[in-house]
């Protein structure tokens, strides 16, 4: 059986940590497919933050 490799384990904490401050024990404490989820949601949120506004029209 092989395990989760370590340098993942230490992207998603870091990650994590990064955007929501929360801490490692907290983090570690999580199941790996809930870290995996919260890497998605704060993806998704980054990729709606750092979208291009679309220029509004002159006339409206």
């Amino acid at each position: 059986m092989t395990g989760y490799p370590l340098k993942e384990i230490y992207e998603e904490i870091a990650f994590i940590a990064y955007h929501f401050k929360w801490g490692h024990d907290e983090i570690m404490a999580m199941e790996h497919r809930d870290r995996r989820r919260w890497c998605e949601e704060i993806s998704w949120i980054n990729k709606q933050l750092n979208q291009v506004p679309k220029e509004k029209p002159l006339l409206d």
